[in-house]
């Protein structure tokens, strides 16, 4: 308790330990440290070429305002709609990268870290606190990081897994007492509803899923009531899970590694997700580049890898992260699931998307993608695409083949175009 007492400093104080010229890492997606980003953006004119880095973080990101230019610097591998319009304008910076991958470029220097910025739970009986909601890149920042500042949070949970810092690893500590940022439970209509089953059709008893956050994963989770011993095993999970561990759908007993647990490496949801995974000990967070790894993820027999994209190529090029030349988010953990699970026994890739855009204008399964567009998941790489119409099997089948199956999951309104399109291309 003295060595906790005397590490107390405001976040004015705090701050003082970040210089000009400096790169400061902030946690992660929920676990943004509020007060610290407040000071920094209240004081920016003390500040000189300062990078921030993080990928995505909720609430506010005033560090990325124009009258910011010159002072702080976003860096990225992953947009968030708070910092795209700072992308797109130059005032912020981005570079790709897989997000298992991110820990070993803090750990090399590729990504320095001078200060990190983390939000902390309140210390148990042993001074441990615990990371909370981001162990992901948070825990390699902290352990690598020159400085650290903490955020210790009171209504941060106090979740378990290789997600704990000791108090005599923190330089400064600064009290707090605020709600986590929340995500709320999306809507789910008849679009969303039919791909759910769409991709829950795939899904056998004992699965391990790995899954992400909005309506299609929560949808996927509605269909899966029948099933027993689920997993999980992911990225990330959110209030959707819940329902499943409640009603013993989601057990973990045939897990091959973590039985039993909800493995993640970051947690986003709604004030209930934190209730239910403070003090769980069912619930594990260790940092990505462990979670993530393909290596680890192919240690189970069957993982089931659910992602979304924003179109697909009749290839089966897939592009997750831009719209035409705009930075529209970041491969994130995408492609460490699909190899993970293309390495794994017995493992499923499904990339899951509505058929169209732009309210019914556009179609997402395209002859080629958008000019400018990345390719995400390579057409080497992709095993199912499923939409609202069906579900195409891509791997081991020709161009041609792949493209027909593409055609027969696209809207109806666009499948003569994109016939027309696969004569063109593939001619027999």
């Amino acid at each position: 308790m003295e060595d906790y007492k005397s590490k107390v400093v405001s976040a004015q104080e705090a701050i003082k330990a970040i210089k000009s010229g400096d790169t400061v890492v902030l946690s992660h997606a929920a676990g943004a440290p509020q007060l610290t980003i407040k000071a920094l953006c209240e004081n920016y004119k003390n500040y000189q070429d300062v990078k921030i880095y993080h990928m995505l973080v909720l609430g506010e990101a005033p560090y990325c305002a124009p009258e910011m230019k010159g002072h702080f610097k976003h860096i990225t591998n992953f947009v968030g709609g708070n910092t795209r319009q700072a992308i797109a304008e130059g005032r912020a910076d981005f570079f790709p990268m897989f997000f298992y991958q991110v820990p070993r470029a803090l750990r090399e220097g590729t990504i320095p870290v001078d200060v990190a910025v983390i939000q902390v739970s309140e210390p148990n009986a042993e001074g441990f606190c615990s990371y909370g909601v981001s162990c992901d890149y948070t825990r390699p920042a902290a352990e690598c990081a020159k400085v650290v500042i903490a955020e210790m949070n009171k209504q941060t949970p106090f979740v378990g897994g290789d997600n704990l810092i000791h108090v005599s690893k923190i330089d400064y500590i600064i009290e707090g007492d605020y709600p986590l940022y929340e995500i709320p439970r999306p809507k789910i209509g008849a679009t969303e509803e039919a791909i759910g089953s769409n991709v829950a059709s795939l899904v056998k008893d004992g699965d391990t899923l790995q899954l992400g956050i909005g309506a299609i994963p929560d949808a996927v989770l509605l269909f899966l009531k029948d099933k027993k011993d689920l997993g999980i095993h992911t990225e990330m999970f959110s209030d959707g899970v819940l329902e499943l561990v409640r009603a013993g759908v989601v057990t973990g007993a045939r897990k091959e590694i973590d039985k039993g647990k909800l493995t993640a490496t970051f947690l986003m949801g709604t004030k209930e997700l934190y209730d239910f995974v403070n003090n769980n000990p069912d619930v594990r967070l260790d940092s990505v580049d462990v979670v993530n790894n393909p290596c680890t993820v192919m240690q189970f027999d069957r993982i089931v890898s659910i992602n979304s994209c924003i179109e697909v190529d009749l290839m089966g090029q897939v592009c997750s992260e831009t719209i035409g030349y705009k930075q529209f988010s970041g491969t994130g953990g995408q492609v460490d699931y699909v190899r993970g699970a293309a390495m794994s026994g017995h493992g499923v890739s499904i990339m899951a998307m509505p058929a169209t855009a732009a309210k019914g204008t556009v179609s997402r399964i395209v002859p080629l993608l958008a000019e400018g567009a990345a390719v995400t998941t390579s057409r080497n790489d992709v095993d199912y695409v499923v939409t609202e119409y069906g579900v195409a099997r891509l791997k081991g089948r020709t161009l041609r083949d792949r493209a027909k199956a593409l055609i027969a999951i696209a809207h109806p309104d666009f499948r003569a175009s994109l016939t027309e399109e696969l004569n063109k291309r593939f001619p027999h």
